[in-house]
């Protein structure tokens, strides 16, 4: 973790930092263990009967999909993921008859990239996803910090949420934390890892935004390269079949998901259904989205465009995306620990509000788990009570970043001023 100082003034500050880390380190130990017995007891539950759990649930949960959506695809009949009814068949041929009504709302690059999966019998292939996925954000997330951040890693309850429903928050995670950490470095390969979240576009909303205010020419060009190329690839292997019917389907599943579905809203933490769940129109909760859309996207644009230090952009940028669209899951903010470390490196300068920057990581960390309980058992989502005080932390600390450059540059002025006669 970061140095500390054991000057005579720093030490009882010190010894105190040393003892919230460690008390921190065990609070993490304790959270794995119990998360892993949850976990396995769960995963038992969806076997009771066939691969399910003999009412809706299939073993893996939401990874039915990738998996049966990959095996159709790899049989020649690419355009049955989109079929409802004909792709709920095969899924129940999969796991057993006594499934819920499973969907595939991805676009067909999503059936190129998981083709390999159905090389796979379902449970592997379950077993390689989330163990796969889970290193890739792992070894992101260790070249954003520098540091040992496996207990981080292992201890973020959206991973831990993530792995229950058998979803894509590890792989989102790995490719847009992963593609920020690169950026510098390697702008070609960032490009191509954010190029790859066309399987989920929404999540790489601000990333045009903030390539564009931030001069990153090159890392722009790699990814519009690499959503082309996913695209040609994916009508040669599938043909134009599935991207029809995938984007017939796109207004009855945001009607469906979005706009109707109080089941599904309780695992969201968006500002439009945080609108809605307090009893907003839908005109209105469209309407508070697009405000805080706008708002974010203006300070994104902002910060990037200022060239603020690294973490503080990078931070911006994901927070700043999950204020601004509709469509936000508890498991897609697995992302989130990136924040975390960037805001650590945040909290390592002298006057920094420690206090703030702690709260907003417990916010970050805490969102996802407090969601889903809530959820679960009111009809009520708190995300942007969650977001929106980290934002603001954030944006605070970019404002600190200019005042102390123009304090600097008069500084520099005065002092290169001729003395007077």
């Amino acid at each position: 973790m970061s140095s500390l100082d054991y000057s005579a003034h720093g030490a009882p500050q010190a010894a105190g930092a040393l003892g919230d880390l460690n008390r921190l380190r065990r609070l993490a130990r304790v959270w794995i263990a119990a998360a892993c017995v949850v976990y396995v007891v769960d995963l038992l539950r969806q076997t009771r009967l066939g691969l399910t759990d003999g009412v809706q649930r299939p073993l893996g949960d939401d990874f039915i999909n990738y998996w049966s959506g990959a095996a159709v695809a790899l049989q020649g009949h690419a355009a049955r993921a989109y079929d409802f009814l004909g792709f709920h068949a095969f899924e129940q041929s999969v796991v057993g008859p006594t499934l819920d009504l499973y969907h595939y709302s991805y676009p067909p690059v999503m059936l190129l990239l998981t083709l390999p999966l159905a090389l796979l019998p379902y449970v592997p292939a379950l077993g390689l996803w989330l163990i796969g996925t889970w290193y890739a954000f792992y070894r992101a997330l260790k070249a954003a910090s520098g540091e040992g951040v496996l207990l981080l890693a292992l201890a973020t309850p959206a991973v831990f949420i993530n792995a229950m429903l058998g979803q894509n928050g590890a792989l989102t995670a790995a490719l847009l934390g992963g593609g920020l950490v690169l950026l510098e470095r390697r702008p070609v390969l960032a490009g191509m890892l954010f190029g790859l979240l066309a399987f989920k576009p929404h999540l790489a909303l601000m990333l045009p935004v903030a390539l564009l205010a931030g001069r990153q020419w090159r890392a722009l060009v790699s990814s519009g390269v690499t959503v082309l190329m996913l695209v040609a690839a994916s009508v040669i292997a599938f043909g134009l079949e599935p991207w029809t019917d995938y984007l017939r389907n796109l207004p009855i599943l945001r009607v469906a998901i979005l706009e109707d579905s109080t089941d599904i809203w309780r695992l969201m933490v968006s500002v439009f259904v945080f609108a809605r769940r307090f009893g907003a129109s839908l005109e209105l909760a469209y309407g508070c989205q697009a405000v805080s859309a706008i708002i974010a996207t203006s300070v994104v644009a902002w910060s990037w465009w200022r060239d603020h230090p690294r973490h503080i952009r990078y931070a911006l940028l994901i927070v700043g995306t999950w204020l601004a669209i509709p469509y936000l899951q508890h498991y897609d903010l697995v992302v989130g620990a990136f924040v975390v470390v960037w805001l650590h490196t945040e909290e390592r300068r002298p006057q920094a509000p420690v206090a703030w920057i702690r709260a907003a990581m417990a916010a970050v960390l805490l969102l996802p788990l407090v969601a889903a309980s809530i959820g679960k058992n009111t009809d009520l989502t708190f995300g942007p009570p969650f977001l929106i005080p980290v934002f603001a932390l954030l944006v605070r600390l970019a404002v600190g970043y200019d005042r102390a450059q123009r304090q600097a540059g008069k500084a520099l002025t005065f002092a290169n001023e001729p003395a007077a006669n």
